[in-house]
């Protein structure tokens, strides 16, 4: 995504324009719809929708505020009108929901919520609200009075008849008041439906005049009321109640019976007052009359009838009668009325194929549901269709389900709605399921939370990563998700497998030691770096102290990369940003260059962000000649013999969006050759240096190829090729199209050296060693160093058992004159295996001048008694001969009765066997060691005189005592005491 130049579309922040937003596509014209669940409308606090070009982000309210449902008492104040959105991508219309709509019944407000359908057009086609219930007080009420000349004073009646009527909820949806006079004949004061609101009806009846008579004809009242008030104005479905208001005996008695039983067939529940102030003020006894009135008020008569004795007594009854009718409201109590009153329907939602899908998080006790809305009618499950999932003792936790509501695609169950409870048994759960017509549920799998307070299932989104329309993922989002004393957020990852998700990580974000809330919102979006796989941003609203950032995360083969690919932070893109990433949507191509692009919503504020091309950029590297032949010095550089090459560098870029075939992109490269070296063995010709740097232009799909001249002076190194390194990258990475990340963006190329061997490059040497030592055999040694005639010397040698060699007393070192030949093809890696016997040590070695190549020894620290010597490294030419001597000393140590020196030649070329009996010579000799013998004496005494004529006569007296000492020494190489 390109975060230089987004688009900003301001809006309210007060309103909290940016909460959601939705990319929209009129005729080829790209929108953004934006809710503002805090917009005013008026006095009231509706929230409301924006439309908004992409072009110049100049907005419109929809005033989808204004909407009203008819025959409903609404509040439309504080309603969030806004605060979900769903798209219909097949027609290009959308929903928005008002999940805090409120309608008033009697005394109560229920928040039952509802929703705007908008078509592609931008204009209202339909409200959607399915937990809207009937209310209780929904009664058409026609108040019948005796206007007879008998009634005295008409100014009681009109107190009692105002009196009552305050105590109606009068209202769309609830009450409907209308008032009949009748005497001799019966008028129409007014219809139920002329007036909606209890200050105009009692504008209205205070204006009521009587209009006398000299008869009661009630049944004709009564009849007059059913037959007609209940017609005009009324409504289907309304509870019809008449209340009877008269003060004696009708004039038309026999009617009443038939009546009553129209009455009773039309379900007419009817109040009757008796007013006694005309029998009380003549004496008149009133039995007969509170009979007829009895028989007219429907049964049971303690509850629908009253009697006062005079007219000033009406207001005496006015509350017991209100609440006698209002008492009405629980008898078509179900549980479903009850228990989507405060369901807020339209928190979440989601258009399917056959109807839109509505989370309603207040119903069942607050423990949520999911409705559906589709043009066959509603479905609203029983609420012990969750008793599975959510049993009845965990009830009062308040699950909130349906605070999410999406759907995924099996093979095999085809298409089941998703649902998210995140404050079930406080750690939160999503449950798959299908919904039925007869308002029951299939659970087939439920998805729980870890961790108390997470928020698990707050945000939920399916993924089809290779677009086969089956989903393959499914994210779960928990934005409190609380770890290393920061509420950082987790977004868990599901794999489709056998119609079941399986757990397989979790997404990471890149700054996890921040409070993020990350996860707060989940979004899957169509392709963004055009690998044909979908991709995932996931919003972080809190991140960087509440300014906000999004990730970015590519989709692969049968699920998403738990690592983000690209981290946009609102401080990136523009100033004052908040809360950026509270919502995302990206499934258009908004500015027509062929690539999805992304809404983000922030606080007050709608931003673009642009997609980018994305380039794959095939290098490929060729050399000319093919090999590096050392053995042909072409051309001269400074001043030397090399070998000249040529390396030819191509580039062709590909665009993985079919938008932009024509389009150019700018790199630069940097070869670098033999790049592991110190020392490199090849050089530019221009510099002399091993690095190339330069920036390419190239067209999309053209192969641009530039040539590098390079030349390899004399080395010691010509088995291993000589390396080059390309690196590329794009020229300018912040504007245009970006590298495929996934795509490589070196390139390793090595050029070999020519081996100097057939055209099948396979060379077969021939080595031959020959060696000799300078130790003289017995008869060698009799006639050089005895000097005795051939004759004697033959009969010397012939004293030894077998064939052997002297060793000179004076001598401390064996020589070995060597050569070596190659009289085949080059030897590549060529060594001579040195090996002594115990009594020998290497001293070393001398390599004659007239040599054709060299030879050198490696010290050996963990053998005294081997030593590899390299022969001419790298390779030993062909016909090249080299001869050295070795010299090893005699042991003073060890004392062997033979010696034994072995040399063995071999490469890495391939010698055949036939020629391999030369390559090893063996030198073993029995030894004879010459004795160089010396004799010594020493005495105590150098003399002793012993005079003339002396005597011994005692033992004591023989002299002084001496020792005399003889000594046998053998000089030599092996000498010793």
């Amino acid at each position: 995504m390109d975060t230089r130049k987004p688009r900003v579309i301001a809006g309210s922040r007060t309103a909290f324009f940016g909460y959601t937003v939705q990319q929209h596509d009129i005729s080829g014209k790209k929108w953004l719809v934006v809710g503002a669940p805090l917009e005013t409308n008026g006095h009231q606090q509706t929230g409301d929708v924006y439309k908004c070009p992409v072009t110049d982000g100049n907005c419109t309210k929809l005033n989808l505020g204004r909407v009203t449902l008819s025959n409903v008492s609404e509040r439309k104040d504080n309603m969030r009108l806004g605060l979900s959105l769903a798209t219909n991508p097949k027609d290009n219309s959308f929903l928005a929901c008002s999940p805090l709509w409120s309608h008033e019944c009697g005394s109560s407000y229920y928040t039952t919520g509802m929703c705007s359908r908008v078509n592609s057009n931008f204009r209202f086609s339909k409200t959607v609200a399915p937990a809207l219930q009937r209310c209780q007080t929904y009664m058409d009420i026609v108040i019948v009075l005796d206007g007879s000349n008998s009634i005295y004073p008409w100014v009681e009646v009109q107190h009692f008849l105002i009196n009552i009527l305050k105590k109606f909820y009068i209202g769309p949806g609830q009450i409907q008041v209308g008032v009949v006079q009748y005497g001799e004949d019966a008028v129409h004061e007014f219809h139920l439906n002329d007036y909606r609101s209890v200050k105009d009806v009692v504008e209205a009846a205070s204006h009521i005049e009587q209009r006398g008579g000299t008869e009661t004809r009630t049944a004709f009242g009564i009849e007059f009321a059913r037959s007609e008030a209940f017609q005009k104005g009324g409504r289907k479905g309304a509870k019809k109640v008449m209340i009877v208001i008269t003060d004696g005996e009708s004039h038309d008695s026999p009617d009443l019976e038939k009546v009553i039983q129209q009455s009773e067939r039309d379900n007419v529940t009817r109040y009757a007052v008796a007013v006694l102030g005309y029998y009380n003020r003549r004496g008149i006894n009133p039995e007969t009359f509170l009979n007829e009135i009895k028989y007219i008020a429907s049964d049971p008569d303690d509850k629908h009838f009253f009697n006062v004795t005079d007219e000033a007594a009406l207001k005496d009854i006015v509350d017991a009668l209100g609440d006698r009718i209002f008492s009405l409201e629980g008898t078509n109590k179900n549980e479903t009325s009850f228990g989507l009153e405060m369901s807020q329907t339209g928190f979440s939602s989601h258009v399917v194929e056959d109807g839109i899908l509505l989370g309603a998080v207040g119903a069942y006790d607050w423990n949520g549901a999911v409705l559906k809305e589709t043009n066959g009618g509603k479905v609203i499950p029983h609420r012990e269709s969750y008793l599975k999932e959510f049993p009845e003792e965990l009830k009062n936790h308040g699950a909130y389900l349906g605070y999410t509501v999406t759907s995924v695609v099996s093979s095999r169950q085809g298409r089941v709605y998703v649902a998210g409870a995140p404050r079930f048994n406080h750690t939160g759960k999503v449950i798959l399921f299908t919904m039925h017509s007869n308002r029951s549920l299939t659970i087939h799998q439920a998805l729980r939370g870890e961790q108390i307070g997470s928020y698990f299932g707050s945000e939920i989104t399916s993924v089809d990563i290779d677009g086969d329309g089956v989903t393959d993922v499914l994210l779960v989002g928990a934005p409190m998700y609380f770890s290393e004393g920061r509420e950082r957020g987790k977004v868990y990852v599901y794999d489709l497998r056998q119609s079941r998700f399986v757990y397989s990580g979790t997404l990471r974000d890149s700054h996890s030691y921040q409070n993020a809330r990350f996860g707060s919102s989940i979004a899957s979006v169509r392709d963004l770096n055009q690998d044909s796989y979908s991709d995932v941003v996931v919003g972080a609203p809190l991140e960087d102290g509440h300014r906000g950032a999004i990730y970015v995360f590519h989709g692969c083969r049968g699920s998403i990369l738990k690592t983000p690919k690209q981290r946009i932070a609102a401080s990136e893109l523009a100033p004052g940003l908040q809360y950026f990433g509270c919502s995302i949507h990206g499934q258009l191509d908004l500015n027509e260059d062929g690539l999805v692009d992304l809404a983000v919503g922030t606080l007050g504020n709608a931003v673009i962000l642009w997609s980018r091309p994305v380039v794959q950029i095939n290098a490929s590297l060729r050399f000319e000649p093919a090999k590096i032949n050392i053995f042909h010095r072409d051309c001269k550089r400074s001043g030397r013999d090399a070998t000249c090459l040529a390396a030819f560098l191509c580039f062709t870029p590909v665009f993985l969006a079919p938008h932009f075939q024509t389009t150019t992109v700018g790199i630069r490269y940097n070869a670098t050759m033999d790049e592991r070296r110190y020392t490199p063995r090849a050089h530019l010709d221009e510099g002399g240096d091993r690095f190339a740097n330069r920036a390419v232009l190239l067209s999309s799909g053209q192969e641009h190829c530039e040539r590098i001249n390079f030349h390899v002076l004399d080395t010691a190194d010509y088995v291993k090729p000589v390396t080059f390194l390309v690196e590329y990258s794009l020229e300018e990475p912040d504007h245009g199209p970006m590298l495929d990340d996934g795509w490589p963006t070196t390139l390793r190329v090595s050029v070999p050296f020519w081996n100097g061997c057939n055209e099948d490059e396979h060379c077969v040497p021939d080595l031959v060693l020959d060696a000799r030592s300078d130790l003289p055999t017995a008869m060698e040694y009799c006639q050089r160093v005895l000097r005795r005639p051939a004759q004697d010397c033959s009969a010397y040698t012939l004293s030894f058992d077998a064939a052997v060699f002297i060793v000179e007393s004076m001598r401390r070192r064996v020589a070995v004159e060597a050569a070596l030949e190659n009289r085949g093809e080059n030897a590549y890696g060529a060594v001579l295996n040195v090996s002594q016997s115990a009594n020998l040590q290497f001293a070393s070695l001398i390599q004659r001048e007239e040599a054709d190549g060299s030879i050198e020894c490696a010290n050996e620290e963990r053998s005294l008694h081997r030593r590899v010597c390299n022969v001419s490294y790298p390779f030993f030419r062909a016909k090249a001969k080299v001869a050295f001597r070795l010299d090893f000393e005699f042991s003073k140590s060890v004392f062997l009765h033979h010696l034994e020196i072995q040399l063995a030649a071999g490469s890495d070329s391939d010698e055949q066997d036939s020629t391999k009996g030369d390559n090893t010579a063996l030198l073993r000799f029995h030894l004879k060691y010459e004795a160089d013998v010396l004799f010594t004496r020493s005495s105590s005494l150098s003399h002793y005189e012993v005079k003339p004529n002396s005597s011994l006569e005692r033992y004591d007296g023989l002299g002084p005592p001496f020792s005399c000492i003889f000594k046998v020494r053998i000089e030599g190489s092996q000498g010793g005491e």
